[in-house]
């Protein structure tokens, strides 16, 4: 696996379920999407720039899939989740050597659990998630859990 030795740029993705369809987040100059999961629940983008970068467009993707497999991953493990349980990615290109690639940060904010029940239920979603399985063994993906 390689990791970044000098970033160049990054993207950022914040995403919840969406709790109450009509608040709206997004300050002058950014929009906030609203993505439809398989489970019926709405996944929200939040902020982002009215002209993404292509890691920017690539964390909000991941994280709109990512936390649908974090609660298919917390059901599996019996595990009830905070109402207000979180997620934000960040998607870095940057230099390795002579060549490019890309690496990933998560961070996992779900108030009231214990680090270590937040952190076996974000390596099964890594296992569930699709886009965390396109790049395993790819690029370095790094965890941050945030619980309270």
């Amino acid at each position: 696996m390689t990791k970044i030795d000098q970033v160049l740029f990054s993207g950022n993705s914040h995403a919840t379920v969406n709790h109450d369809p009509d608040v709206q987040r997004g300050e002058h100059g950014v929009l906030d999407l609203k993505l439809s999961a398989a489970d019926g629940d709405s996944r929200d983008f939040i902020a982002t720039e009215l002209h993404p970068r292509a890691e920017q467009l690539f964390s909000g993707a991941w994280s709109a899939c990512y936390i649908s497999a974090f609660k298919i991953a917390a059901g599996i493990k019996k595990v009830k989740l905070p109402t207000d349980y979180s997620l934000d990615i960040k998607v870095s290109i940057g230099t390795v050597g002579n060549g490019f690639c890309l690496g990933a940060q998560f961070t996992i904010r779900a108030p009231g659990l214990a680090a270590e029940v937040v952190e076996a239920v974000a390596n099964l979603a890594h296992q569930i998630c699709p886009y965390s399985k396109a790049v395993h063994g790819n690029i370095e993906v790094g965890l941050n859990v945030i619980t309270a």
